[in-house]
């Protein structure tokens, strides 16, 4: 099946920007680092930056949303 990869930029900003999930901390363009990690939650994706993806990586492994961690 062949869905196609939306952009994690915000449209309509003139600086797009990602921003961590779940502490906020934002990128410097509308790409985010290498080191952040994505995940799809109710339909949504959903990055976190490479300090909380390593805090909480048993959770994000075992497909937890992270609402609940």
């Amino acid at each position: 099946m062949e869905q196609q990869t939306h952009h994690p930029a915000q449209q309509g900003a003139e600086n797009p920007v990602v921003t961590c999930g779940r502490c906020g901390a934002a990128t410097a363009g509308p790409t985010p680092p290498v080191t952040w990690t994505c995940s799809v939650e109710n339909g949504h994706r959903v990055y976190f930056c490479d300090s909380c993806a390593r805090d909480n990586l048993r959770a994000i492994e075992g497909r937890l949303d992270s609402s609940w961690w």
